[in-house]
Formats: C-alpha cells, structure tokens, sequence
C-alpha cells in the first residue's frame, strides 16, 4: 500500500507533532511515524518532566492554534533568579509589566495532550503510532518508510525527529561531536508551603545546577514548582537510593528555606545529561529537527526552544520552496535550512555548555570571581537586557512563525 504526502516525519515527540502542525497551517502534508503508543505517552505519571517554553516559542504554539488549548495549563515565568550556592551576589532577570513574562512553564503531558488532540483533527496529517519502521529509503525523486506491516510511507522530504538517538541520522552517517557530563538529573515534582512568586531559580553548585521552575497550584491550592537537580555521577546511585524523607533532606539543604516546607508530589525521575551537536543537519532529501541534532545540558532550559526554532526555520524553508515551485527535497534549499540553523543552535550549546563548566569549577576563589561577574551584570542594563531577549529566544533572525 503507498501513500504519498509531502514530508516524512519520524518521531511524532514535541518537536516532530509541533512541526506536522505547522507545516499543515501551511498546506503542507506529513506523515508522522513513531514507534510509541500515544496513550502512554499521555499517561499520568509516565513523564515527571516539564518545560520552560520561551516567548518565541510560546508564539510558534500561538501561531499554529494552540494557545487557547494551552493556556490553562502553563505557568508565566515573571523572573529568573540566578545565585552561586545561595550566597550574595544574586542575579535578578524581571522584565518590565508591559513586556510580559520570560515564558511559561508547562508539564510535558499537558504540551502531548494539546499536540496530539490538534494532530487527530487535522486533515493534512497522516499519523502512525504505534508502528516500527523497517526499512527507510531516500531516493532521487522522494522518500519513504516501509513499516512492520509492510506499509510503504512516501513523501518529498524525510525529517529525522527521534531524539537522541536518532537511527535516522545514524543511518544517513552524519557526523557527532558528543561527550558525557558525567552526571545525572534528578526530577520530581515538589509541594511547597510558600509561594514561588512565579519566580524560576537557577542555583549553582559545583557538583552541578540545581533548579526550581514555577508550577500552576496543585488542585487543592497548593504551590508547587519542579525541581531538576543535576548530581555528579559517582552520586546518582546513592541519590536515587535515598528514601524519601532522606531525598527531601537533601533538597532542604541546598535551597534552605526558600519555599518552606516541601514534600513530593510525583515519583523521581533520573535522566544521564551529554552533549551532542550533528556536524551537518541535512543529508539528501534529508533534514534533522530537536534532538535529533542537537542535544544539550538542560542549564537553561533551552533544550525543546532550541528545536522549535528549527521548526519555524524548516517550515519557512519549505515555504519559501514550495512558492519556488521546487521540490521539497531540494539540495539548495536544504542547505539554507542548515546555514540558518547553524549559527544558532552552535551559540545556544556553547553558551550551556560554557555556564555549565564554569559553575562546575569549586572553590572559593572561582565562587567570588563568579558573583562578581553576576553583581556587574546586574549593574549594567544594556547586558542585562541582552540576557533576558536571550532566555525569551528573541534575538537573532527569526522564523514568522515565531513572532507575534
């Protein structure tokens, strides 16, 4: 059986669904494949994860027709609070009333659960899960995927989206620059006796970042806020071993009492953190999004926003090569995919990764120099403007979709 449309996407994540949607507000059909059963996916409790969504990238889901779907459900980030080990020194980022907040904070289910409702009614999206695929072809006049079931899947264009460990992007042979952190992250959802204020903190320590990020109220009322707590490998086991009076002890000591009393509301999670950067992003009739090409160190939460501008990158690509009246695998356009793209995701992974180090080295020398440089940011408004456009992902050249 072949069914022919104009993309092939696999891996139908946050990243892969949100591109199927966006390419279909402007006309342009996809195949979405991916080996996942939706219902778990979207199963409570099966991902503690959530996500800083940035004011871009809160566009992009406002453009395509998401956010009336989204809104109840995610969290304003009015400012960001950064601070080396809790001592003095602190760097405060809160934009003025009128410029709105930083982003939003949403449960990952929640973003599922409105992509996967906007996908099943969309037309223009032909959405296979849960499916194997067999076999992946890129020829000189289209694509296609055969499935387990010997379904045969055709399009213009292959989207690599898996993830990490994508087996498109392994397939095609495009090369990785990738090294582990040698640590782990520890996620789980916390109760608190205080407000949070809407306020994001970004604490580091020498064994890594440890972050609180703003939760809507529980259902009864009470605040709640994620927590990401990166440890140094050698910890992880004795970490994730601890019991939960003993976890919650842990936590206690590093954030003192900025919350107050706190307890858990959802089971632990652990995730080893690496980087990973694709050399080349596009292969012939091929393109890699999210993860897929590029994975880094969630210090800043710019993970996901950094594959949704590849999103607003691609579908203005094709765009554009569709008013051309070109082929969507065309080799040329491609190419302005991957220099758009370059720049971009290269500073955003430097700059994690750089941050990430930097807090990494111990010591009370390394701490005082650290503060200092955070105190004169604080002081200087034009760089500390920069910072903010940064952390709202709205500098740089910018796809339509992810403007106002």
């Amino acid at each position: 059986m072949n069914d022919k449309r104009d993309i092939l996407i696999l891996g139908g994540g946050l990243v892969g669904m949100t591109l199927a949607l966006a390419a279909a507000k402007k006309g342009i059909s996809s195949h979405v494949v991916d080996m996942a059963d939706p219902a778990s996916l979207t199963a409570e409790g099966f991902d503690g994860r959530a996500s800083a969504i940035s004011t871009a990238s809160w566009n992009l889901f406002t453009n395509i027709g998401l956010g009336e779907r989204l809104e109840p459900f995610g969290c304003p980030i009015d400012a960001i609070a950064v601070t080396d080990q809790m001592k003095p020194g602190r760097l405060d980022f809160r934009p003025e009333p009128h410029e709105g907040s930083l982003g939003r904070m949403f449960a990952n289910r929640e973003l599922r659960l409105a992509l996967f409702e906007a996908a099943r009614e969309e037309p223009l999206i032909n959405w296979h899960a849960p499916v194997q695929v067999v076999e992946r072809m890129r020829g000189e006049h289209g694509v296609s995927a055969t499935l387990a079931d010997g379904t045969v899947l055709e399009a213009e264009l292959l989207v690599g989206a898996e993830g990490r460990r994508s087996p498109t992007r392994e397939e095609a042979g495009l090369e990785l620059a990738h090294w582990d952190y040698s640590h782990r992250a520890m996620i789980v959802g916390l109760d608190h006796e205080k407000p949070h204020d809407n306020v994001a903190w970004e604490i580091f320590y020498p064994a890594g970042p440890f972050a609180l990020l703003p939760m809507l109220d529980g259902p009864n009322g009470q605040h709640r806020s994620a927590l990401v707590w990166t440890v140094d490998e050698k910890d992880a086991a004795g970490v994730i071993a601890l019991s939960d009076r003993a976890f919650l002890a842990e936590v206690e000591k590093r954030m003192g009492d900025l919350m107050g009393k706190i307890s858990l509301n959802s089971k632990r999670m652990a995730y080893p953190l690496s980087f990973q950067h694709t050399i080349k992003i596009i292969g012939d009739r091929l393109a890699l999004v999210g993860d897929s090409a590029h994975g880094m160190h969630p210090i800043a939460g710019q993970g996901l926003n950094l594959g949704l501008r590849d999103v607003g990158a691609l579908v203005e690509v094709m765009v554009e090569t569709r008013r051309l009246g070109l082929d969507l695998g065309d080799a040329e356009m491609l190419k302005r995919y991957e220099k758009w793209r370059a720049v971009d995701a290269l500073m955003v992974m430097s700059a994690t990764d750089g941050l990430t180090r930097i807090f990494g080295i111990p010591g009370k020398l390394p701490s005082a120099i650290r503060r200092f440089g955070m105190g004169s940011i604080q002081r200087i408004a034009p760089l500390k403007r920069f910072f903010m456009e940064e952390a709202r992902g709205m500098t740089g050249d910018l796809p339509e979709l992810l403007k106002a």
